[in-house]
């Protein structure tokens, strides 16, 4: 059956009327979540199975703050007295598993109301009680003597299941990893370290944003900007002040026709941290050596890549550059057409990384009839999230029903049970806190507020999300839009909330999102790619105006086209950051401004590092967050498209295939090594070809670019 005949086929089964009518439901409930705020409340019953705190008061955060840290100590200290001849699975791994899982949601209580509440002094006693918290547990893990009880039970060898066989060994490198082997001078050493290490991040992050960086431009040197963009510019001696910003810096570099000013706003930008941040990342680096030097690793990217899917230094490497040198003919053709609409337009002047956004959106110009403005006006919220939630039951075999009459921290937050939508059995929770609010956290964003796990007594938990985002408010009676990134947002960070849900693993270290750092992003970026497909675009949009006329198809295929365009260089221009962030951290004595000066042109095909910059010196990620592990999203990318090529691509809703994934990739959470579920799940290693074969080059833009 041809494609657009099995997209007519399944866009008739669902039906645009089901759409409408969920799209319906939905705008019906945030009308009547907003008219009962009006009303007078009547008391809220209890949520079934959940052991979070709603809307706590400041006060109430730091009474169960106080109660988190007792009865953690007190089960330690239980655990430590356990003579080591008697150690035993009740007696020592048993209490800690249980005290873990049954303290999560309570410290997630404590801590995502900071995220949440409209309540400055809730807020404060969230951040407050987060910290306390992070400090007990870090001393908890710091504990020599029930250390020694764990590793006696670890050392006895009992046969036990796979997972908690796991369990076993995380809770002992876990220990072993904050250095309860070393002597006391090592341990102080190390101490000494990580302060020294958290400093001169700080530091890095301070300097980088320091002051208010700016230029100073005519409206002569900014020809090509829209006007609106002009219009907001503030006007310093008779010139347009030019902050470098993201939000100044990315649309100059995309319109602004003048090659000089994009090469003096580029370089300015690129010289944010300058020599000090340079000097401050030498030194942080230096640290982060000696700190896994003390824990008997040879570099810093060997401990932190251990509890990982890649494991070793020499594997990312390995990888990166397998992926690095078959994107090279791809990348190649791609700076050709650049290269060549650049000396159409400008002459003979050289190419360079200043070029890359103004002439890729160029090209696009060229490619592409795609009108973002107009693409919003076929995505309201309510039509969109009741797309999403139809994509992810029919695929999945789940039943999201809406839960009323349940206490929330604010009258626009929506509660939903998921149920298996064939035991009916009770999967979790999950809570919507969907539009803008002031004082609320800014970005699109999943917190698991409960871990699903199997009690001691034989009774499932079940999990609870909390899916945060800013959508739009309705106004005027007018539905509330959003941008064609935001849905592919809010799509990926639902694919979070149902990985979530669909947790079986017994333990709750293993819930859904306490997976393997490298693992955790695949399912996402897996499910994201129905965001550029006809099928599921159609099932999440609909004119504002007419709801039942979805996006065109001329319109999907614009977008997917977009998003493929000038894929080669904009990886090679990611790899290049993977390769310095993993070339820094495993290996000592690293001249940082020689390796991005040689790593730069052999990456990025020749093309020479802006003069006078380093990205080393304004590259976030490498002080906070992401050290040695920025290759980390292009593996999820890679193991993600090897999924959807065997099993999705020829049937985006495959019912069967859905439940596949659920039970044998979703299900399991952390408590399978990652390789094993993938492996077992695709019935062979997996591959890095299927990835490569969907970056491709569109040809027709060399065709229109080389008519103009």
């Amino acid at each position: 059956m041809g494609a657009r005949k099995r997209e007519r086929r399944i866009l008739a089964l669902t039906g645009a009327a089901a759409l409408l009518a969920l799209s319906v439901n939905l705008i019906i409930s945030a009308i009547n979540a907003h008219n009962g705020s009006s009303k007078r409340k009547k008391k809220k019953r209890d949520l079934p199975c959940s052991s979070v705190h709603i809307s706590l008061s400041a006060s109430e955060i730091d009474r169960l703050t106080d109660h988190i840290i007792a009865k953690s100590k007190d089960t330690y200290d239980l655990v430590a007295s356990v003579p080591l001849g008697k150690v035993s699975y009740a007696n020592v791994i048993s209490p800690l598993a249980e005290l873990e899982a049954q303290q999560f949601p309570l410290i997630q209580s404590c801590v995502f109301p900071k995220m949440v509440s409209t309540l400055d002094d809730v807020r404060k006693a969230s951040c407050e009680a987060e910290k306390r918290l992070d400090s007990h547990l870090l001393m908890c893990r710091k504990r020599e003597d029930v250390y020694r009880v764990v590793k006696a039970y670890a050392d006895r060898g009992e046969q036990l299941g796979s997972e908690a066989q796991r369990y076993v060994q995380c809770l002992v490198r876990e220990f072993e990893r904050h250095g309860v082997k070393l002597t006391l001078s090592k341990r102080n050493e190390m101490e000494n370290l990580k302060s020294r290490i958290d400093e001169l991040s700080l530091k890095y992050i301070e300097n980088l944003n320091a002051g208010t960086k700016f230029v100073l431009l005519n409206e002569q040197e900014l020809a090509g900007m829209p006007r609106e963009f002009l219009m907001e510019l503030e006007k310093t001696d008779g010139k347009l002040k030019v902050l470098l910003t993201n939000f100044h810096v990315t649309p100059i570099l995309e319109h602004c026709k003048i090659g000089a000013s994009r090469k003096l706003i580029a370089v300015a930008y690129g010289q944010r941290g300058g020599a000090e941040n340079l000097d401050i990342l030498e030194s942080l680096v230096e640290s982060r050596h000696k700190f896994s030097q003390l824990l008997g690793y040879s570099s810093y990217a060997e401990l932190v890549l251990e509890p990982r899917m890649a494991r070793t230094s020499s594997k990312v490497f390995e990888f990166l550059e397998e992926v690095s040198a078959n994107l090279n003919d791809l990348a190649t053709r791609e700076l050709k057409v650049l290269k060549d609409l650049k000396r159409k337009e400008e002459g003979d002047s050289p190419f360079g990384m200043e070029d890359f956004l103004f002439y890729m959106r160029r090209a696009e110009e060229q490619q592409l009839d795609l009108e973002f403005g107009e693409v919003k006006q076929y995505f309201p919220v309510s039509l969109v999230l009741s797309g999403i939630f139809k994509i992810f039951q029919d695929l999945f075999g789940l039943r999201f029903e809406e839960v009323k009459d349940c206490e929330t921290w604010h009258d626009t937050v929506r509660l939903f049970a998921v149920r298996d939508v064939t035991s009916n059995d009770l999967l979790g929770y999950f809570y919507l806190d969907t539009f803008f609010r002031e004082g609320k956290f800014a970005h699109t964003c999943v917190v698991p507020l409960q871990n699903g796990w199997l009690a001691s007594n034989g009774t499932r938990k079940v999990a609870i999300a909390l899916l945060i985002s800013q959508c739009p408010k309705q106004i005027d009676g007018n539905p509330a839009l959003l941008r064609f990134s935001e849905v592919v947002s809010l799509f990926h960070e639902f694919s979070h909330v149902v990985h979530h849900m669909c947790n079986r693993a017994t333990f709750s270290r293993f819930s859904g999102l306490r997976s393997e750092g490298d693992f955790i992003e695949i399912p996402s970026q897996l499910l994201e790619r129905w965001c550029y497909e006809s099928v599921s675009l159609k099932m999440m949009s609909g004119f504002h105006q007419d709801m039942t006329k979805s996006i065109t198809s001329e319109m999907c295929k614009s977008l997917k086209r977009r998003h493929d365009s000038f894929a080669g260089l904009k990886l090679k221009q990611e790899i290049l950051l993977c390769l310095a962030d993993q070339i820094i951290h495993s290996s000592e004595n690293v001249d940082i401004v020689e390796l991005l000066k040689h790593l730069h042109p052999k990456v990025m095909l020749g093309i020479p590092l802006l003069e006078g910059t380093n990205p080393a010196s304004c590259f976030s990620r490498l002080a906070i967050g992401y050290e040695a592990i920025c290759y980390s999203y292009i593996w999820s990318e890679v193991f993600a498209a090897d999924i959807f090529a065997s099993k999705f691509q020829d049937d985006l809703l495959n019912h069967y295939a859905g439940l596949q994934f659920r039970n044998k990739v979703l299900a399991p959470g952390g408590a399978k090594d990652p390789l094993e579920i993938l492996s077992d799940y695709l019935g062979r290693e997996p591959s890095i070809r299927p990835f490569i074969e969907t970056v491709h080059f569109d040809l027709s833009i060399v065709h229109r670019v080389t008519s103009l």
